[in-house]
């Protein structure tokens, strides 16, 4: 489904982030606001048939609950959230207005803190009014 929230620029960089920290092992990159979605990517071998709707609704309440639940503890700010399935898993970086999740069939703990802090580097970047420009220093 291309909603065409991101530009050229910032769907490249998302799979950018996404293959160097993960791989072929990458599954899928997802993009999401509050109200609309765009799958950036999916590897040639799976089919378009997720429900990705309903996984966007869950994501977001699940951030709200965690947000919510962890404000304020000992454990500190919340970074990220990893899913896991027998079959994958997910990896989900989400801010107040936006997130990106994107699965794979596996993860170490050094791909997932790689990828996550790119992703947080980007949003953070973007919400700054710089949506899809990628840093020449990287």
């Amino acid at each position: 489904m291309e909603h065409d929230l991101l530009s050229d620029e910032a769907r490249e960089r998302l799979r950018i982030i996404a293959r160097t920290a993960l791989g072929d092992s990458l599954r899928s990159v997802t993009y999401f606001t509050h109200t609309d979605y765009e799958q950036v990517y999916l590897r040639s071998d799976l089919e378009r048939d997720a429900d990705l709707s309903a996984f966007i609704g869950a994501e977001w309440q699940s951030f709200q609950l965690t947000q919510d639940a962890y404000e304020g503890s000992e454990l500190g700010e919340y970074d990220y959230t990893i899913r896991a399935f027998s079959n994958g898993y997910l990896l989900r970086v989400t801010t107040d207005r936006e997130g990106v999740f994107l699965t794979t069939d596996g993860l170490t703990m050094t791909d997932v803190e790689s990828c996550a802090a790119a992703l947080e580097e980007t949003l953070e970047h973007w919400r700054e009014g710089n949506l899809g420009e990628i840093e020449d220093d990287e």
